[in-house]
């Protein structure tokens, strides 16, 4: 079936996804303990300017004017306007600034690729600049400083926040009759204590992945109000593939831990396994979704589950994503129960 010639291409379905997404974008990056490992806090930053490079360049395509401006107006309002103007925030909006305009030189430039491919590409363009820009100007020491004054701060304050709560009685209440309660608290202190060494040693892999889903969300929302499309939609979860030469990554970082190589490098292999380890995570749940197959229902189940074992999850998850680049798992035919009718 044609669409008549001048008719609008139409728009992607559903907006519950985008807006549960957003919500999670938004708020989690800011919660203890997962703010010591997120790098930029106020993820906005990386969000608003995503959607206006998407809205200006459908603008471009054919779509309005209006909209472009009001995205493009709102973008410069939250990079310039809110905010400290400390070393720390404008290493932020100046890799925001990097990153969108890697996004659109890749959208005008890069042909008709898919999402995923256009997204990493830009990532990769951009850390290429913000190395060259590091290094012109003090260094990799000093924005190591940066980061890690900036993550010592948030542990802190996390700290000192915990400490009022458990001084107030109705904790104290809670301890005494529930002994797991302080273990609970321990185990936060701790935590407290030890990811700011974490953060800063993943400092690099976990802004690439803030910045993919910050992109892939701005994509999505983009193409949900947009008029002009800017390429093909994103792929539900259970039908994330990508090129099988990413293995690579996973094994570079591997060789690089194992040979006697300096701590630079072997930062180096430790960001490239976490960051293309999460991929090949996400790669392995959609695997898991195409053959479970749950409904809305177990889909929550499930969701709650990852939260609770994420660790055991996740780690199976990898394993069956890095197995499916040979066993195409996919490929094979669904249990009968869980064929549509």
């Amino acid at each position: 079936m044609t669409t008549e010639e001048g008719a609008a291409p139409p728009r992607e379905q559903g907006w519950w996804g985008p807006i549960l997404a957003t919500l999670a974008l938004l708020f989690l990056p800011a919660t203890p303990p997962l703010a010591l490992l997120v790098p930029v806090e106020q993820t906005l930053l990386l969000l608003a300017p995503a959607l206006a490079v998407c809205a200006v360049l459908g603008w471009r395509a054919g779509g309005r004017l209006p909209l472009a401006v009001l995205w493009t107006v709102f973008a410069l309002w939250v990079l310039w306007i809110p905010g400290s103007a400390g070393t720390f925030a404008l290493l932020v909006r100046g890799w925001s600034v990097v990153l969108v305009a890697s996004f659109a030189g890749v959208l005008l430039y890069a042909g008709e690729q898919r999402f995923l491919t256009r997204a990493l590409l830009a990532i990769g363009v951009a850390m290429m600049v913000s190395m060259f820009a590091v290094l012109s100007t003090g260094g990799f020491a000093e924005a190591g400083a940066v980061i890690g004054n900036e993550v010592n701060g948030r542990a802190e304050l996390f700290r000192e926040a915990w400490r009022t709560f458990t001084a107030q009685e109705q904790w104290q209440e809670l301890v005494r009759e529930s002994p797991g309660a302080q273990r609970v608290g321990e185990q936060l202190e701790q935590q407290f204590t030890a990811l700011p060494s974490v953060a800063r040693m993943l400092a690099p892999a976990m802004l690439a992945l803030e910045s993919l889903a910050a992109l892939a969300l701005a994509w999505a929302m983009y193409h949900r109000f947009g008029r002009a499309r800017l390429g093909a939609p994103l792929a539900p979860l259970k039908d994330l593939r990508f090129h099988d030469a990413f293995i690579w990554g996973i094994i570079a970082g591997l060789v690089v831990l194992v040979l006697p190589v300096g701590e630079a490098l072997r930062l180096v292999g430790i960001n490239l396994m976490v960051f293309f380890g999460t991929l090949y995570a996400l790669r392995g749940l959609g695997v898991l979704l195409w053959f479970l197959a749950p409904g809305r229902v177990m889909l929550v189940v499930w969701t709650l589950l990852l939260v609770m074992f994420w660790s055991i999850i996740g780690a199976v998850a990898l394993a069956i994503g890095v197995g499916d680049t040979w066993l195409d798992w996919r490929r094979r035919p669904r249990p009968k129960s869980q064929r549509s009718e």
